[in-house]
C-alpha cells in the first residue's frame, strides 16, 4: 500500500462480522515515516478495534497503539515501544474478539484487552501529521513520499454478520468462543505484565485526566 499525500489509502473487507479471529502480516516502511499512520482494524458505523502504528524517523523507535471506541465513545488507548524492528519483516498482527474479552496481539504476544457491534475489516494509510509522532510536533516529510507500507496474509477466523441471526456468532461451535478465550490464561496474563511493564509507556485505565473514576472494565 502505498501512502504519496493526502488523504492517504485503504482496504476493506467485502463483508461484515460479529466475533472472530483477524490476523494480518504487516511490514512498515523503512523510510522516514513520521506522521504517517499504517492502521489494521475492526470498523462498524460508531465502534473500532484498532491497531495503529505510529511513524517515527529513521532509526527512532515505531510505537505501535491500541485502540477501542465503542458507540462513539473514545479515549481506550494504549501505547507501547515496540521491541522488534517493524520496519525489516514482516510481523503477524491479531485481534481476537469475543463477548468475553477483546485482546491485540503480535505473534503469541498479547498486548491489552477489554471486555467485550459488527465490524468489517480494514487496512489503511493515514495522514497523522497532527498528532502521531511527538504529539504532532514532528511533522510528516512529504519530499520523503512515497511511503509503502506491505500488507499480506489476512486471514479470519469469524462469524459473518446475520442480523436475523446474531446471537448464534456466540456459539460455542466457534472455536474462539470457547472458555479456554474468555480470559487470559496464567501465561499469557504474566506475559502481558511483561508487556506493560517494559514497553507500555500510555494506559489510559490510568488517566485520571480523562477518566476521572477508574474504568469499569480495567483490571484492578
Amino acid at each position: 500500500m502505498m501512502f504519496v499525500h493526502q488523504p492517504g489509502s485503504g482496504i476493506k473487507s467485502k463483508l461484515n462480522y460479529t466475533f472472530g479471529f483477524f490476523h494480518m502480516n504487516i511490514k512498515l516502511p523503512a523510510n522516514d515515516s513520521e506522521g504517517v499512520v499504517t492502521a489494521f482494524y475492526l470498523k462498524s458505523e460508531d465502534s473500532e478495534l484498532d491497531f495503529e502504528f505510529l511513524g517515527n524517523r529513521k532509526g527512532k523507535p515505531i510505537r505501535v497503539q491500541t485502540n477501542v471506541f465503542f458507540k462513539g465513545k473514545w479515549g481506550r488507548e494504549q501505547r507501547i515501544h515496540v521491541w522488534f524492528d517493524p520496519t525489516a519483516d514482516f510481523h503477524t498482527y491479531k485481534i481476537l474478539w469475543n463477548q468475553h474479552q477483546i485482546v491485540f496481539q503480535e505473534q503469541q504476544t498479547r498486548w491489552s484487552w477489554l471486555p467485550n457491534t459488527t465490524n468489517a475489516t480494514n487496512g489503511n494509510y493515514m495522514d497523522g501529521d497532527s498528532w502521531a509522532t511527538n504529539g504532532g510536533k514532528t511533522k510528516i516529510i512529504w519530499a520523503h513520499a512515497p511511503f509503502i507500507s506491505h500488507f499480506r496474509g489476512f486471514a479470519i477466523d469469524k462469524c459473518p454478520y446475520d442480523s436475523s441471526h446474531r446471537k448464534s456468532c456466540n456459539s460455542s461451535k466457534f472455536w474462539w468462543n470457547g472458555k479456554n478465550y474468555w480470559q487470559l490464561s496464567p501465561d499469557q496474563e504474566r506475559r502481558h505484565q511483561v508487556i506493560k511493564h517494559n514497553y507500555m509507556y500510555y494506559d489510559y485505565c490510568n488517566d485520571r485526566t480523562k477518566h476521572p473514576t477508574y474504568p469499569q472494565e480495567c483490571p484492578q
